[in-house]
């Protein structure tokens, strides 16, 4: 039987699909949620609660921009409508220029009893003040016309005759810069300054040659027209201006664009060269502020042609002295208004007695003169005093004098700052203070007997009083002023166990001990006195036991002779510290306004009082009788120290000199007077002989003198 070929390949491929069948893959079944009702509902809200939220935030928005544009619309007509002229006021204020007129006359200064120290003199001011829109033409030709009115010194300089020839020859003058040269200012390879600095170097004597000595005075008025701000009032002539200068200036100030006359000041001295010094000094109306002082006084809104106090008490109370200028606004035509007139300063009151000061000067002039006489003083060249109220700190005399030749004869000038910033080896005179170290810290008893007998370190020289004193108690210590007594005290302050000529070890705390007593009497701080510059004196650094013994009698730190006046004031107020000070008040005031306590010295009053009997026995039998006459019940403490000078100019000390001092206080049982004397190098050990002055006692006695005759 045949076969059909047909059937056979569909037989075949039902064949292969029967073995092979196609694996299917189950679909995933997703079960699709069923929407209901509630569901299409809370897509509806949602999408509702959204615009609303959003609509709500827009209302908001829209809210806030209408009240800041009606809180804009309401600032706007408060201050267009409602205050628009307060507002135009205020805009003018703003817009105004202010300018003040020359420093105005300055406080006046009195003694303690009214006497007037210092006072203002009235000067005839010419002065240019520079107009708006004035040219330099215009300026030129007001200088030639101030050189035919006034008699004036001619200080002009090359470079300002220079200034004034390009000024007046301005062709000739750019004649002198190549073409190359202007090119590069175009360029910006050079400056408008770098030009002007070739012009001016290559002005030659010829082209000022044009000039005859009219000429040159006009240019030197015309410098003083143009030096300094712009808007400031420049002096032309303030020195010695004659009545008829003065009338003619005033009757052709119509020609005279911008120069007018005024009365301005300076200060003058009733009594001279008395306290001046101590007084100190204002700047000029041409110098204005110092550069020095600059930022001192630009900080405090100054302006640099200011005249201010630059020393001293002028210094110190400027604040108070200053005087109020006047206050000018500038118009638009460039002239000036006056809108507030100034004032003098405050007139101040010094603690000095101006006549105890005048007295004290001429004492110290002739002893420090009559001392130089004497042998042995090749290096002597000064003396200090200084008197004080210890109970208020006044300080009411003050005085320095120092020796200087003057065409080969011995002259004395003022030295009186030398007693705030001249330190000097105090010597015994700081002893009451050592005794109360040693009374403090247990080293000494009151009443306490010692034999007085050199001290010697190992590998150090022997340590002994002026003289052997033998035996001692703690009053006669002082009396006598044994330094021995004092050595053994510190010796036990510093702990140490002595041997004679063997090592000695101490507590180098024993130092700060010393001087942290001291400090409350003093010594060694500031004593806080109303002047500037005050120096603290000099403090050793080495801590060897020597010097521990040194320290206890004087011959270690160095101190001023204002420290040793509150030293000796402090002993004399039973351990009361007060400032010292030498401003009262202001005038008109009766509240003294620098009277303060410092500190009280950490003692006890038992303590104190010994230290007070000793010093009335010093005065009494002791190294110091004959200095004050004991009809003042005196009692005070002399000293004498080792020091040392540069003779040869080296900076290196080399010769041994001798300093004396003396402090004091009157009447011992109720203070009211202090008195210190300091005289240092007042004579050398030049090996043939030990002569030593004695310009304190004689100083002492004549200045104390003077001093119960003003005060009875």
């Amino acid at each position: 039987m045949k076969k059909n070929p047909k059937l056979k390949l569909k037989t075949s491929k039902l064949s292969y699909k029967t073995k092979h069948p196609k694996k299917r893959i189950p679909k995933k079944k997703y079960k699709r949620k069923k929407q209901t009702h509630n569901t299409n509902y809370s897509i509806y809200k949602e999408s509702k609660d959204i615009k609303g939220e959003i609509e709500k935030r827009y209302n908001i928005l829209t809210f806030f921009i209408i009240l800041l544009l009606l809180i804009l619309l309401i600032a706007l007509f408060t201050i267009q409508i409602i205050h628009k002229e307060k507002y135009k006021k205020e805009l003018k204020t703003l817009t105004k220029k202010i300018v003040y007129g020359p420093s105005a006359p300055r406080g006046r200064i009195y003694d303690r009893n009214g006497k007037l120290l210092v006072d203002n003199k009235p000067l005839k001011i010419i002065y240019y003040k520079k107009p708006s829109k004035v040219t330099v033409k215009q300026e030129v030709d007001i200088a030639y016309r101030l050189a035919d009115m006034l008699e004036i010194e001619n200080k002009l300089k090359d470079y300002d005759l220079k200034i004034f020839w390009m000024r007046n020859n301005k062709q000739q003058a750019k004649k002198k810069i190549t073409k190359d040269e202007w090119k590069k200012l175009e360029e910006r390879k050079l400056t408008v300054d770098d030009i002007e600095d070739m012009q001016l170097e290559r002005i030659t004597e010829e082209d000022l040659s044009i000039y005859s000595e009219h000429d040159r005075k006009a240019a030197y008025i015309y410098t003083l027209m143009n030096t300094g701000y712009s808007y400031a009032e420049k002096v032309i002539k303030n020195k010695d201006v004659k009545d008829e200068e003065y009338a003619l200036i005033s009757e052709n100030l119509s020609k005279l664009k911008g120069v007018n006359t005024k009365l301005d000041w300076e200060r003058t001295y009733p009594y001279g060269d008395t306290f001046k010094t101590l007084l100190g000094t204002v700047s000029t109306s041409k110098s204005g502020i110092p550069k020095e002082l600059k930022d001192h006084y630009l900080d405090k809104g100054y302006s640099m042609d200011d005249r201010v106090g630059i020393s001293y008490i002028e210094y110190q109370y400027e604040d108070l002295l200053k005087g109020k200028k006047n206050k000018y606004e500038v118009l638009s035509d460039g002239s000036y208004k006056l809108i507030k007139e100034g004032s003098r300063g405050t007139d101040i009151v010094l603690s000095i007695d101006i006549d105890l000061q005048k007295e004290v000067d001429q004492i110290l002039s002739e002893e420090v003169l009559n001392t130089k006489l004497e042998a042995n003083t090749e290096y002597y060249n000064r003396s200090f005093v200084v008197i004080t109220n210890p109970k208020t700190g006044e300080v009411l005399a003050v005085s320095g004098k120092q020796l200087k030749e003057d065409n080969g004869q011995m002259k004395t000038a003022d030295y009186t700052p030398g007693a705030l910033t001249s330190p000097v080896v105090p010597g015994s005179v700081i002893k009451g203070a050592s005794q109360i170290v040693g009374y403090n810290t247990g080293a000494l008893k009151p009443g306490e007997v010692r034999y007085d007998t050199c001290v010697k370190i190992q590998a150090t020289p022997i340590k002994c009083s002026w003289k052997p004193l033998g035996r001692l108690d703690d009053i006669s210590a002082i009396a006598y002023s044994s330094n021995t007594y004092q050595y053994f005290t510190a010796i036990k302050v510093g702990k140490g166990n002595y041997q004679y000529d063997r090592p000695l070890s101490i507590d180098k705390e024993a130092f700060n001990t010393y001087r942290n007593t001291f400090n409350e009497f003093g010594l060694g701080v500031k004593t806080e006195i109303d002047l500037p510059n005050e120096s603290t004196g000099y403090k050793g650094t080495d801590t060897s036991p020597g010097h521990l013994l040194d320290f206890a009698i004087g011959q270690y730190d160095n101190y001023t002779p204002m420290g040793l006046a509150q030293y000796i004031s402090t002993i004399a107020n039973s351990g009361k510290r007060m400032k010292l000070n030498l401003f009262k008040h202001a005038l008109g005031e009766t509240e003294d306004k620098n009277v303060k306590e410092l500190n009280q010295v950490n003692t006890s009053p038992e303590y104190m009082e010994r230290v007070k009997e000793g010093f009335k026995a010093v005065l009494s039998y002791g190294t110091g009788v004959g200095y004050i006459d004991m009809n003042y019940r005196p009692a005070g403490k002399t000293g004498t120290s080792q020091s040392f000078v540069d003779t040869n100019g080296d900076g290196k000390v080399d010769t041994e000199t001798i300093s004396t001092t003396f402090a004091a206080y009157a009447p011992y049982e109720d203070p009211r007077v202090t008195f210190t004397i300091i005289s240092p190098d007042v004579s050398h050990n030049n090996g043939f002989t030990t002569h030593q002055s004695n310009i304190n006692s004689r100083i002492a006695n004549r200045v104390s003198q003077k001093y119960f005759e003003i005060y009875k």
